[in-house]
């Protein structure tokens, strides 16, 4: 059996690592090729292009690297058109993959997109395409899932491989003592990106609000965790640039570990903020693009809120500021609230315990089991 799966950033990497994992279960022999990153690498898969090709986001950012892009998928294309895959797989990355999806599809190949694009945000013309570009839609929250129904597209809903992965109760003590912190002590996570501009726009005013905060409350401490090298650079560059001083240890990765030691998390809107939730941490979220991009995204977009938890709940359960809104001293105050007002804190875990069962569903089995489906129906 053959398998096309392209992944266009580290959540997709970890989304494609367990899928390959639940396909290899029932065909251990499978050749699965296309873009992954180092867990998919792990488990086996072979990759045509770094994930770090398509790491790219906003609309701005993306018109700068189209042409090594499209080079990319023109690549990937022609590859899988000469030697088919009885099933391709897009996970997440739609401006990417929608596109390689229809030329496979139009040539036969079941195709299935892991991760719904935010048609029921903004552009929402392109349910057209994805209804055209793929056979199968598997959703990770249970709202997106119920919108394609509506608008009569195949739609699985396959719950979320993180949920399945933390657990529903996470030792805060034990998470310090792995990453060798001190057990007392108050501790604030910050999280700036995992994507070059997002460190760019966010780390300065992030440890402007460390240095804020230390003004209000000089026992804090605080973990700073970098996806690699490059961005534990850029970070460097920024703290001596503005010449904080602050209590801060920095760590090679291991966000998730960080988030769990910590009291409250400070972080840039994305995946990693579902896994706040799910490690039941009180969570301030930001986010800053380039300027144009953001003009342009304010006239298309249409939604209440732009974090992950606040998008599951349909509510505002956490704050969150966004651009302009990004001020030190008003993420500092929103970091403070949590520390001063634990039962309000103790709520939004209950809350955040909740959602975490709805996306419980063993989703790396249930996302192998709808596209071997399709593998099936080719037969």
């Amino acid at each position: 059996m053959r398998i096309g799966i392209v992944a266009g950033e580290l959540s997709g990497d970890l989304l494609g690592a367990g899928l390959i994992d639940a396909l290899r279960a029932k065909h251990p022999d499978a050749l699965i090729e296309g873009i992954g990153g180092p867990k998919m690498l792990a488990a086996g898969f072979q990759s045509h292009f770094p994930l770090e090709t398509l790491s790219v986001m906003g609309l701005v950012e993306v018109l700068k690297h189209f042409f090594r892009i499209k080079k990319c998928r023109d690549s990937l294309r022609d590859h899988f058109l000469k030697h088919p895959p009885d099933v391709f797989i897009g996970i997440d990355a739609p401006d990417f993959n929608l596109g390689l999806e229809y030329a496979l599809k139009a040539a036969g190949i079941p195709t299935v997109h892991y991760v719904s694009p935010s048609v029921w945000a903004w552009r929402k013309y392109r349910l057209r395409k994805i209804a055209r570009a793929c056979d199968l839609m598997l959703t990770v929250f249970p709202f997106e899932a119920e919108y394609y129904k509506k608008h009569n597209i195949p739609v699985r809903f396959v719950g979320h491989s993180l949920a399945d992965e933390i657990p529903l109760e996470v030792d805060r003590q034990a998470a310090r003592t792995r990453l060798d912190l001190p057990k007392d002590g108050i501790l604030v996570a910050l999280l700036p990106g995992s994507r070059e501009n997002e460190v760019r726009q966010l780390g300065p005013p992030f440890l402007q609000t460390a240095t804020w905060l230390l003004t209000q409350r000089p026992d804090l401490r605080f973990i700073v965790p970098l996806a690699n090298s490059d961005l534990k650079k850029l970070f460097l560059e920024q703290l001596k640039e503005l010449k904080p001083e602050l209590p801060l240890t920095l760590l090679a990765g291991q966000s998730r570990e960080a988030m769990a030691a910590a009291d409250v998390v400070l972080m840039a809107s994305g995946t990693a903020s579902l896994e706040a939730m799910l490690l039941k941490r009180p969570v301030v979220v930001a986010y800053r693009m380039a300027k144009l991009t953001y003009w342009l995204a304010k006239l298309l977009v249409n939604v209440p809120y732009f974090s992950l938890p606040n998008l599951l709940a349909q509510q505002r359960l956490i704050p969150e500021f966004l651009q302009h809104e990004v001020i030190p001293e008003e993420l500092g105050a929103a970091v403070l609230h949590w520390l001063d007002n634990p039962a309000q804190v103790e709520a939004l875990q209950n809350f955040f315990g909740d959602l975490h069962k709805r996306l419980r569903l063993s989703a790396n089995k249930e996302a192998a089991d709808a596209v071997l489906s399709l593998c099936t129906k080719k037969v």
